[in-house]
């Protein structure tokens, strides 16, 4: 089929390679002319495991390619997927949806032949029937045209996999017709075993909301136990394990930490809450504030264990933080927890230095306010307190004996319960875990006076290093 797929950013840069992988005849359409470009030529506008390869692929088969027209997608496709972002708005919990009524209203006066508008970004309930409502003043087709919703289910570090082996497709469809169309669109998937859910649109649309609302319901429960642990002195992880034995629970997403953060979950639980003040029902979802609250509590939790730490002041401490995007495999910094805790003890006069494997470029353009490493034994050198803070795998690795010989302080908040609390005390590292008692602390070398000499770069020069090479989203 002769697909098109409006907006390359996250979510449709990965779904237009994919789909051209699997068979399609793909464009990909942006305003973004650098992006396009980039596109064009192989480049990823953005950090995913295995993206460039598939990309590589479908370019290279003669069946992706990309441009700025939309009078040309009109032209072209058969399916036009809908996939720009829809941000929370400025000053309220609801979603921003300006970019979805771009497209339409630049799509629409283009179809003058029978086509299925299929919208994968993330909506309110009831935004089908409100964009049909607007195609049928702007169409020359008419009735041909039809819409429907097939949400995406995209975990970032592994949105290549989830796209081409997703663990269920759901379509909201007005008609046999459209659902024909998604069938044949997503046939490989189904003759592989992948379920399929045919429902009506305002369905399709409460599923991904309300996947992302149990999901961070889940986290944030967990974290509000390790709260909990804290001050009882029980161990948070041995709790989650039990739980997690009990099938109508599961072990998954238990594990306790910095919180949630992204370009999803935390906007799309608030414009949910909104939508549902729209509908009359806010009670029913009234909880999820309180997920909210809890979520950003971590990050004022963990603030407040590195501040003790160091003394009760940040002011005249160096603090390193490992990490820098919102989770691993990933260069997104959008609401990261991360950096939103390096950020607060900059307020608070830390003297902070950030590094990450893949995040840096886009940190800087976030937080330039910050210093920035490209190598862990440099960003920690001198440093009073190392905060881990997002659970890359490299942070694993490190030999925290050598790293004691190149800090002040061997003291180290794991906010995300992620390394091996026991190495690293008995490395002569004073630990803290969030929800996990630990052994008396070992104490701290005093302090020569003073900074050790910074050789952290300041944020001007995000050229430099392999790392700040990637492009900005």
């Amino acid at each position: 089929m002769r697909l098109t797929v409006i907006g390359t950013g996250y979510l449709g840069a990965v779904h237009a390679a994919c789909m051209a992988d699997i068979g399609h005849e793909v464009l990909g359409v942006d305003v973004d002319a650098e992006k396009i470009r980039a596109l064009t030529e192989g480049r990823p506008p953005f950090f995913e495991p295995g993206l460039d390869d598939v990309l590589t692929r479908a370019l290279g088969s003669g069946r992706l390619r990309f441009s700025t027209s939309l009078s040309e997608a009109a032209a072209f496709g058969e399916v036009h997927f809908v996939c720009v972002g829809t941000p929370q708005q400025a000053g309220s919990n609801a979603a921003d949806l300006r970019y979805v009524d771009a497209v339409i209203d630049g799509l629409a006066p283009h179809l003058r032949r029978p086509c299925l508008i299929v919208g994968k970004s993330t909506v309110p309930v009831g935004t089908t029937p409100r964009i049909a409502a607007r195609l049928r003043g702007l169409v020359p087709a008419g009735a041909d045209v039809e819409v429907a919703w097939n949400p995406e289910f995209l975990r970032e570090g592994f949105a290549v996999e989830d796209t081409l082996r997703p663990d269920r497709l759901v379509a909201g469809v007005t008609s046999p017709r459209a659902d024909r169309t998604l069938r044949e669109v997503y046939a490989p998937m189904l003759a592989a075993g992948i379920p399929y859910i045919s429902t009506d649109p305002a369905t399709a649309e409460l599923v991904k909301v309300a996947a992302n609302s149990f999901l961070a319901t889940k986290i944030s429960f967990i974290n509000a136990m390790a709260e909990v642990c804290d001050a009882a002195g029980a161990d948070v992880s041995t709790l989650a394990d039990a739980l997690g034995h009990d099938t109508r629970i599961g072990r998954r997403f238990l594990n306790a930490g910095l919180g949630f953060g992204g370009g999803c979950l935390p906007k799309d639980i608030r414009a949910f809450s909104a939508r549902a003040r729209e509908l009359g029902v806010e009670e029913a979802v009234s909880f999820l504030s309180q997920v909210d609250d809890i979520n950003l509590r971590q990050r004022r939790r963990t603030v407040t264990i590195a501040r003790d730490l160091v003394g009760g002041a940040f002011s005249g401490h160096r603090i390193t933080v490992l990490g820098a995007t919102f989770k691993p495999n990933s260069d997104d910094v959008r609401d990261s927890p991360a950096l939103a805790v390096a950020a607060a003890i900059h307020r608070e006069g830390g003297e902070v230095r950030v590094h990450d494997p893949e995040g840096i470029y886009n940190a800087c353009l976030a937080h330039p306010e910050l210093r920035y490493e490209t190598d862990v034994l440099t960003a920690c050198r001198g440093a009073d307190v190392v905060l881990h803070l997002t659970e890359w795998s490299q942070y694993r690795e490190v030999d925290p004996v050598k790293l004691a010989r190149v800090v002040c302080a061997p003291r180290l908040v794991d906010a995300r319960n992620n390394l091996d609390a026991g190495l690293w005390r008995s490395a002569g590292w004073t630990v803290r875990v969030l929800g996990r008692p630990g052994p008396a602390t070992v104490p701290a070398p005093q302090r020569g006076g003073g900074f050790a000499q910074s050789s952290a770069r300041a944020c001007a020069a995000p050229a430099e290093g392999a790392v700040l090479s990637r492009a900005p989203k």
